[in-house]
């Protein structure tokens, strides 16, 4: 029995014989050309040929009711249109390479952009870029690649996978994934989230010479045992019964209250990065969005995005999940993630730097757009506006300016405006130890633990030289996490978590205990979670330790909070 350690994406257990998945290699001609205008024709009908296979996959998905994924390949689509991206390639034709030679540099060249960004979630849109690469690659050298999954249920290990070669894989004959490469933020790692298919990457020993090989892939151990001993089969293949037993329970959780056995009743939201998201927070049930990205409006598109643009996407959102409250968070761009068209300069320590509110209190139009759409869309639904990167007061009062700015000039344009929270992410140790005073100005905090835990332990997140040191739990990130929702509290202002800790099992009791009144986390975690809330049992803990939250004081008529939970329990 040989075991081999890799890191886990999907808790679950899969069990059969392996596949050995190898994508084609292609040999690219180095050699000039001459006939550059027949490359160029090359080039434009293989482009046109995968964004049509791009369109088929989104209407496959789309049919299959998975909405979630779908929007990657109608993402896909429309990047074979960036006029950058085909320019850059054309150049290189241009030049006298061919239609490969120009695809291989011109699509490596734009991966490298994201790849050069700090956020985990844009770094590893790297991966869009080089699925289609691939797909360009399949075309022009005629590839056939139907066949490169076998043709029997089996657990598939590959070096890593593309979100097209994932979507195009027959599910049926899926039992778990293994991958050499990867990241926890790649689109691999995403749809097997959304198929929950038990999931390993960076398992950096699986070997080729394992295809055929009975298996045993172990989720919760973060392991695969090749060819396994009878004691190891019967112990997991009990624990996968159960696990479909669990997983029949979690779904019977919808509709229901997220309250703990005592009645403790805290929000479970979702977090999504755009429209393509609004199916995954109805399946799984989420009462809201905690945290919604708006960086996709200014990273899909080549220009600066209009104030209708914006508009268009946000209402869609806020319509389609009306009356859930959606709290979208203003422009987070800069620093990692660059765009072309803002000019924004190159700096030595970009998580230090000329970033998401400052650009906007700098960038006032450029804000006034957004917050112009923001308040559009208000009619059309139950709105939050979080303000990010916050650290101090006058910071806060600038912005809320600014909004009140723009709402005097649409309402002088007969434009009708909704109700509408205002909130902070609470993403600095200076953000919180001054909660008192930022809570004097604002309706929400909702804590962005990712960052608030990179500034608090001053570990680069993105750093694996760092990884021993980093520390996720560490005594004083949760200090600042308890005294800003008992900050929050003081002055009314309920106090949520949208960064990863949020759907952290070991600290979900700790967090209730000191009053959180919102965890907004991953779609697929919202039952998980669920269930282990309602199966909490806070009566022991001792009262008047215990923060109460607006929201619960509002439920017992003992005050009456402003903002959306003073509405909701009013």
């Amino acid at each position: 029995m040989q075991v081999v350690k890799g890191t886990k994406i999907v808790n679950g257990i899969a069990i059969g014989k392996i596949k050995v998945y190898k994508a084609p290699v292609y040999e690219i001609n180095e050699e000039l050309i001459n006939d550059i205008a027949a490359e160029i024709e090359r080039f434009e009908a293989a482009r046109l040929k995968v964004q049509e296979e791009q369109n088929a996959l989104y209407e496959k998905e789309m049919k299959e009711g998975h909405k979630d994924t779908a929007g990657i390949f109608e993402a896909h689509a429309m990047m074979l249109d960036d006029e950058d991206l085909i320019d850059s390639c054309k150049e290189i034709m241009a030049e006298g390479h061919t239609a490969e030679f120009a695809v291989r540099d011109g699509f490596e060249a734009a991966a490298e952009m994201f790849r050069n960004m700090d956020d985990e979630y844009f770094k590893a849109r790297s991966a869009d870029v080089i699925d289609l690469k691939n797909s360009m690659l399949d075309v022009l050298f005629g590839a056939d690649t139907a066949n490169l999954q076998g043709t029997e249920p089996a657990i598939l290990v590959a070096e890593d996978l593309a979100p097209s070669e994932t979507v195009k894989l027959d599910k049926s004959l899926l039992l778990g994934l293994v991958t050499r490469q990867g990241s926890s933020n790649s689109h691999t790692a995403i749809l097997a989230r959304s198929m929950n298919w038990p999931t390993l990457i960076q398992c950096h020993d699986a070997a080729d010479d394992w295809d055929g090989k009975f298996a045993i892939l172990d989720g919760y151990n973060s392991c695969i045992y090749i060819e396994p001993e009878q004691n190891i089969i019967d112990e997991l293949t009990a624990k996968q019964k159960e696990d479909k037993e669990k997983e029949a329970k979690l779904q019977e959780l919808k509709g229901k209250p997220t309250e703990t056995k005592d009645g403790y009743k805290v929000r479970l939201y979702a977090n999504i990065g755009g429209p393509k998201d609004i199916n995954a927070v109805i399946e799984n049930d989420a009462e809201g969005v905690g945290l919604f990205r708006s960086e996709f409006v200014y990273l899909n598109s080549k220009t600066d995005p209009t104030e209708e643009e914006q508009f268009q996407a946000y209402k869609k959102v806020l319509e389609a999940l009306s009356p859930r409250l959606i709290v979208i968070r203003t422009c987070d761009i800069g620093a990692d993630k660059t765009i072309d068209y803002m000019n924004l300069d190159k700096e030595e320590n970009p998580a230090l730097g000329f970033r998401a509110i400052r650009i906007c209190l700098t960038r006032k139009d450029f804000f006034k757009r957004q917050l112009r759409a923001l308040l559009r869309a208000s009619a059309f639904g139950n709105l939050g506006i979080m303000f990010p990167m916050i650290i101090s007061k006058w910071e806060v009062q600038e912005c809320k300016a600014i909004l009140d700015e723009c709402k005097k000039e649409l309402e002088a344009e007969g434009v009708k405006i909704g109700k509408y929270e205002i909130g902070i992410m609470i993403e600095t140790p200076a953000a919180a130890l001054c909660a008192d005073d930022l809570a004097e100005e604002v309706d929400f905090f909702s804590l962005g633990t990712n960052d608030l835990t990179q500034y608090t332990c001053a570990i680069d997140r993105q750093s694996a030289n760092l990884e021993r040191f980093a520390n996720t739990h560490h005594p004083a990130l949760l200090r600042l996490i308890r005294e800003t929702i008992e900050a929050g509290h003081r002055h009314n202002t309920w106090v949520g978590i949208c960064g990863e800790l949020g759907a952290d099992p070991e600290l979900t009791e700790e967090f209730l205990k000191w009053g959180v009144d919102e965890l907004s986390v991953n779609p697929k975690s919202i039952l998980p979670l669920r269930d282990r809330i309602r199966n909490t049992d806070l009566s022991n803990y001792n009262s008047n330790q215990k923060t109460e939250s607006p929201a619960a004081k509002s439920e017992n008529e003992a005050s009456k909070p402003k903002g959306f939970f003073g509405r909701l329990f009013s």
